[in-house]
C-alpha cells in the first residue's frame, strides 16, 4: 500500500490516489474496475435456496459492510468469494479471475482473497510466529528469514509484536484474533473477507479487534465485513448491504443507510439492532 500525489495540472488541483498493488500491478481506488463481481449467483443447501440471483461489484479499495439477519445468506456469500462455499448457478468474478470449481480457480483466488472468520482457527502446538510463517513459507514458497521479517512486520501492525513466541492458548480471544488477521496479511491478498470477526469475543476485547480493521480500512485494502457492529460500519464503510432470505435487499452509503432506509424490512432490522 502506498500513496501517491498526483501532479497539479491546469485541468485539476492535487488530489491524493490510494493504490492497491497486486503482482507488481498498480490499481488506483477509485478507476471503478470491480475487483468482484457476482452475476445472478444463486447457490441451495438440499432444497434450501440460500442465495437468490445475487448480483454485485466491488471496485478496488472499497469497503462494503454486509448485515442482516441469521440466515440471510451473509456468511455464505462471503465464502462463495474464496471457493470455501461453491455455487450453482450464475458466475463470480474475483480480481480478473473466473471462479469455478476447478482447483486451478479456486488457489488463484485464494491467492489474492484473505479470510478472517468468527473462529480464529490457530494451530494451537505452533507459536504465534510460527503460525503467520507457515503461508509464507509452504504456499508463497518464501525463505525463513524472509517469512519471519514478514510475520514481525505484520505483528507490529496489529500491535501485539510481544506475542510473537507465545502459543495460541497463552492469548486473550481478541490476541488470537488480531493473530489470525496478521496471519492472512502474510499472504499479502489484495483483497480481505472477514465473517463476523468479533461475534466470538467477549464484549471488551471488540474494539481492539474493530480498531485493526478500522487502521486497516484505511490502507486502501479492498474489504468486505460481514459484521452487526454498526458503530464500524457508520465509520468505515463505503457501501452497507443489507441482506434477508437470500437477496440484497438494499445498499446505501452508511449515512443515507442509517438515516433513511427504504425497505420496510431494512428499517425493522436496523430499529431492533440499533436499540438492543
Amino acid at each position: 500500500m502506498q500513496a501517491e500525489l498526483m501532479p497539479k495540472s491546469p485541468s485539476r488541483c492535487f488530489r491524493l490516489r490510494r493504490l492497491t498493488a497486486y503482482e507488481g500491478v498498480l490499481t488506483a481506488v477509485g478507476d471503478n474496475r470491480p475487483v468482484i463481481e457476482f452475476d445472478h449467483v444463486s447457490k441451495w443447501f438440499g432444497d434450501f435456496q440460500v442465495l437468490k440471483e445475487v448480483s454485485l461489484s466491488v471496485a478496488s479499495g472499497e469497503r462494503i459492510v454486509i448485515c442482516g439477519p441469521s440466515g440471510s445468506g451473509k456468511s455464505t456469500l462471503i465464502r462463495c468469494i474464496n471457493g470455501l462455499e461453491n455455487y450453482e448457478k450464475g458466475a463470480i468474478t474475483v480480481a480478473g479471475v473466473r471462479l469455478g470449481s476447478d482447483a486451478a480457480s479456486m488457489r488463484a483466488v485464494r491467492g489474492k482473497a484473505g479470510m478472517v472468520f468468527q473462529q480464529f482457527n490457530l494451530f494451537p502446538h505452533l507459536t504465534v510466529l510460527e503460525n503467520l510463517m507457515l503461508g509464507p513459507l509452504r504456499a508463497r514458497n518464501m525463505g525463513r528469514r524472509e517469512a519471519e521479517e514478514l510475520a514481525r512486520r505484520y505483528l507490529s501492525r496489529v500491535r501485539i509484536p510481544e506475542q510473537a513466541n507465545k502459543y495460541p492458548r497463552q492469548l486473550s480471544g481478541g490476541q488470537q484474533q488480531r493473530v489470525a488477521i496478521a496471519r492472512s496479511l502474510c499472504m499479502e491478498p489484495a483483497i480481505m473477507l472477514f465473517d463476523e470477526p468479533t461475534s466470538a469475543l467477549d464484549p471488551e476485547m471488540i474494539n481492539e479487534v474493530l480498531d485493526v480493521m478500522t487502521e486497516l480500512a484505511g490502507t486502501g485494502m479492498t474489504m468486505l465485513c460481514v459484521t452487526h457492529e454498526m458503530g464500524f460500519a457508520r465509520r468505515v464503510a463505503d457501501r452497507i448491504m443489507f441482506m434477508d432470505h437470500g437477496e440484497i435487499v438494499e445498499t446505501a452509503p452508511p449515512e443515507r443507510f442509517f438515516q433513511s432506509p427504504e425497505s420496510a424490512r431494512c428499517r425493522e432490522f436496523l430499529q431492533k439492532i440499533l436499540n438492543h
